[in-house]
């Protein structure tokens, strides 16, 4: 299943609209899953320190995409011809002759994705108004075709844990179990990882973003495992922590029946209309109840989509309130340095009348 060509045009049209109502000029968009939900044209830049190309969404219903000749037969698959722009080298030199038959004399931009030289370059031929976030609050609620793909790229991750956790065994390396769930990932259908996994044994378990080395697994120590696989260009985020060898300590039972405790009581309150930071608090509460809330050290989730990382933060400070449409991440952990963490994750949508877990 892929997105279709309505959809985008149907979000371009959404962008449209909140263009009108605030009345504001052409919207540049060079962030680049946003130029991905908003046509189609490659989720990824080739560096970062390089753009695969920038949209402009006019309220007069003209859009544009601009790219380099790299792009040029990618931008014909999926663009009107007529509306592509081609710079090469002299990108802002040739931009002032497009801004000019174009009449574009003001651009609509998010600061955040915006570099200072770029900013610097286009306030030479055009005014720039600053406005935030105004594709990612389309964003947070995904639509029938976004929620499809992200149930298949997350029964995918699911099916992937079944795969690997056979293969945890003693001797082995973390390095040597991320490239195994690479292979399985990309074996069965994955484009490519979400993320870099993440897999700790022992006391690097207690490291939230621990980076697999060559440490050994070893009978009577824990593993964490972080995975992700893009499927259909979403992203999948799931964690588990498995026991090496026979009889899990008690010490491990204890600590893993916390975390999922605390998880549950959080995933069973999610529903329309609560405020986001009352997940956060719901989950800190078992784990206060349980005198171990200060080895509780990051938010309880986050949404995810076309990033794993995405709006809403399920934090202590976060502002709103839950959405239909929404896919968000709970995922609490206990962590000590000198044992390991404990982490557990699933992804979550949020229905009409309460949730469903993924």
């Amino acid at each position: 299943m892929t997105i279709s060509a309505a959809t985008y045009e149907k979000r371009r049209e959404n962008v449209r609209k909140r263009l009108n109502d605030r009345g504001l000029p052409p919207l540049l968009v060079n962030f680049a899953a946003n130029r991905y939900y908003l046509s189609g044209f490659e989720l990824h830049d080739s560096q970062c320190n390089e753009t695969s190309g920038w949209l402009i969404i006019c309220p007069d219903g003209k859009d544009f995409l601009l790219t380099d000749p790299r792009y040029l037969d990618a931008a014909r698959r999926i663009w009107n011809e007529d509306d592509v722009f081609i710079y090469s080298g002299r990108k802002f030199d040739a931009l002032k002759g497009f801004f000019k038959s174009n009449s574009i004399s003001s651009l609509a931009y998010d600061p955040k994705s915006i570099n200072i030289f770029e900013h610097e370059k286009l306030t030479e031929l055009c005014e720039l108004k600053p406005v935030s976030g105004l594709v990612e609050e389309l964003r947070l609620i995904k639509d029938d075709e976004e929620i499809r793909l992200m149930e298949e790229s997350c029964a995918l991750n699911h099916k992937v844990y079944e795969l690997i956790e056979p293969k945890l065994q003693e001797g082995r390396t973390e390095a040597e179990i991320s490239w195994e769930i690479e292979q399985l990932f990309r074996n069965n259908g994955a484009s490519g990882l979400s993320f870099p996994s993440i897999v700790g044994v022992g006391p690097n378990a207690a490291l939230p973003h621990a980076c697999p080395g060559d440490t050994k697994l070893r009978e009577g120590e824990l593993i964490l495992i972080d995975m992700g696989g893009r499927l259909g260009d979403y992203c999948s985020d799931q964690t588990r922590t498995f026991y090496i060898g026979d009889k899990p300590s008690d010490r491990f039972l204890t600590v893993r029946a916390q975390v999922q405790e605390a998880q549950m009581a959080a995933i069973d309150i999610l529903r329309p209309g609560l405020p986001i930071q009352h997940a956060y608090h719901t989950a800190k509460a078992v784990f206060e109840k349980h005198g171990v809330e200060k080895y509780f050290t990051h938010s309880l989730g986050h949404g995810v989509g076309l990033e794993t990382h995405e709006q809403p933060s399920i934090s202590p400070i976060a502002k709103g309130e839950l959405r239909p449409g929404m896919i968000v991440t709970v995922e609490p952990g206990l962590y000590y340095p000198d044992w390991g963490g404990i982490r557990w994750e699933h992804m979550v949508l949020i229905t009409e009348d309460g949730h469903k877990v993924l």
